[in-house]
């Protein structure tokens, strides 16, 4: 008797967790042929598509990109020009799952048994992302398994080569450049590191905003009033107090530099982000 036939599958969301997922399992299980892949909203950073191709680099391999085969604006349309949100989060569910579905489908109906393999760590719930609705689908969390937490990913990507992404210079999410779950101090620095993506992301505001919608990008004011003078120096005038209370809280570790890894979901507290996009 045969064994049924398999495939495995790892995706990647241009973010730091993911990426270190994908090296880990080239290190470690280089027994399997993963497929690598990318969900690609055509909304997301330079700096995402330049460490996709430097990751590529490492593993050997091309990852995969896997188009929607409608975009942000035909599904703005569809919801009414409504912007997604927190409480509507359809960019995740049209943009990247439903693109994710629709690539295994045939795969599965041909009796495969697909492993997806998710980059949750071992100091993180299970946040909520894509679960899995077919008894061929196995959903795989080896971060969790191994106990690898949020340092040890650093770590991974480190002693790679790889480095952390280039947009964590200045920000904690990968994703769509205009994320409804990025912070203030993210806004603010969308403005200043890719200006024309952040007017890109006002005038979809605008346009909502005309047509009723309740929600802005940013929670309790537009991206026009974030970003006046006084508002920008008293949102960053926060974010430095918010660095400095953490700095004077963290125990020194002489292992570890006490200026790295103090990203900006430790300050604001970890918000529910999207599995899909953020890992």
């Amino acid at each position: 008797m045969t064994n049924p036939p398999e495939k495995h599958v790892l995706g990647l969301s241009g973010g730091r967790d993911s990426a270190a997922l994908a090296v880990y399992m080239r290190q470690h299980h280089p027994e399997l042929d993963i497929e690598y892949f990318f969900t690609d909203t055509g909304k997301e950073l330079p700096e995402v598509y330049e460490f996709l191709g430097r990751l590529e680099g490492f593993l050997g391999k091309s990852i995969l990109r896997l188009n929607p085969d409608r975009d942000f604006d035909f599904w703005l349309k569809q919801y009414n020009n409504f912007l997604p949100s927190p409480q509507t989060r359809w960019c995740t569910r049209q943009l990247k799952l439903r693109p994710f579905e629709h690539w295994l489908r045939p795969i599965l109906e041909e009796g495969n048994t697909v492993y997806s393999y998710v980059a949750i760590r071992a100091d993180e719930e299970y946040r909520e992302g894509y679960s899995s609705k077919h008894e061929r689908l196995k959903v795989l969390l080896p971060f969790k398994e191994a106990g690898i937490d949020k340092p040890g990913v650093i770590d991974i990507l480190e002693a790679s080569g790889l480095g952390l992404p280039r947009y964590y210079d200045w920000r904690s999410r990968s994703g769509c450049t205009f994320c409804f779950y990025q912070q203030k101090i993210e806004w603010v620095r969308l403005k200043e590191q890719h200006p024309e993506a952040f007017e890109e992301a006002k005038s979809y505001e605008k346009d909502a905003v005309e047509n009723g919608s309740p929600f802005t990008w940013s929670q309790g004011e537009s991206l026009d009033e974030l970003t006046r003078p006084e508002r920008v120096n008293q949102i960053k005038a926060d974010y430095e107090r918010r660095l400095q209370r953490a700095k004077e809280k963290r125990q020194s570790n002489p292992l570890r530099n006490d200026e790295e890894g103090i990203d900006i979901d430790e300050l604001f507290g970890q918000s529910k982000g999207c599995l899909a996009c953020h890992k």
